[in-house]
């Protein structure tokens, strides 16, 4: 763990484990802005424009894993998070990252991230606390904007056969809808980056194409991308019976001509003062992962990965 330059920053922690590497910016943030296997690919996207920048007037989005909060508005959730961040060693290969309080909101965030003794899984906490006097109401929210020329792997509930009749059913359960799909203004049916199969849907990022997002409840566990070789993975939970924004979605992902999003959504909720909100996932890379076109390419290649 030490301090170090990243491309006009002077001021970066790196945390590394000797199999894997992060970089988190604070000079301004908090924000990952680097993960990758030594020597291996960066499979976050950075803003070549936007780096080593600071103390801007307005929100930049640079790349990386940011903090954010939802519902998504035009003016707390695009909070320019622009300013120098403290940081604590937690553990042997963990640090904890703590932004100035947004006073404007009555809100403070702090990032957590831990990496094992060995391997790549990074255990990632976003906590936001209510430093107001009012209750507000919000959700932690981590979208990771990931380096464009991708494929995205979004895995599908399991697929059941229609009753047919009711004496062939178990239950009503047999009958209702079991998956939640969520659709932006701007997503098409006819967008070719989307292939929706049997057992996952894969969105493929394009640097010819402009904006397309879907939610979902997402009770599956896990996404993927994969980029050059290098399959980011992140991993998240589902509550049943909590409230998600966005009409329950639980995760999101946007792609345009720069990047593809993966954003978990933490739970909706009135927070008090004093009261913090969290969101929990983890990631993890996988190098050498040769392509995939097809579900059974997913089957034989990613499975394994992620099972």
């Amino acid at each position: 763990m030490d301090v170090i330059e990243y491309r006009g920053w002077k001021n970066n922690l790196r945390l590394s484990n000797g199999d894997v590497e992060l970089v988190v910016t604070l000079d301004v943030g908090p924000r990952v802005i680097a993960y990758r296997l030594p020597g291996g690919f960066n499979v976050l996207k950075n803003y070549d424009s936007m780096m080593g920048g600071t103390g801007e007037a307005e929100w930049q989005i640079r790349g990386g894993h940011r903090f954010w909060l939802s519902p998504e508005d035009l003016t707390r959730t695009y909070f320019p998070d622009n300013r120098p961040v403290k940081w604590e060693q937690i553990g042997p290969h963990a640090a904890r990252i703590t932004a100035p309080p947004e006073t404007e909101y009555g809100v403070q965030k702090v990032m957590e991230l831990r990496l094992g003794a060995s391997g790549t899984k990074v255990d990632v906490t976003l906590r936001v606390t209510n430093v107001g006097n009012a209750p507000t109401e919000l959700a932690p929210w981590g979208p990771t904007v990931m380096a464009p020329g991708g494929v995205e792997i979004i895995p599908l509930p399991p697929k059941k056969n229609h009753p047919l009749h009711p004496k062939n059913a178990k239950s009503p359960a047999d009958f209702a809808p079991n998956q939640e799909l969520i659709l932006w203004p701007y997503f098409d049916f006819a967008d070719t980056r989307w292939t929706f199969g049997k057992k996952y849907a894969l969105l493929r990022q394009d640097v010819d194409k402009g904006p397309t997002k879907i939610g979902l409840a997402h009770r599956e566990g896990w996404v993927a991308y994969l980029n050059s070789g290098a399959l980011f993975v992140k991993r998240f939970d589902y509550r049943e019976g909590a409230v998600y924004p966005d009409r329950g979605t639980r995760y999101q992902t946007f792609s345009n001509e720069d990047m593809l999003e993966m954003e978990t959504v933490g739970e909706l909720v009135a927070l008090a003062p004093g009261a913090s909100a969290e969101l929990k996932e983890s990631w993890e890379l996988h190098g050498g992962v040769p392509p995939v076109k097809t579900e059974a390419d997913v089957d034989r290649v990613i499975l394994p990965l992620v099972k």
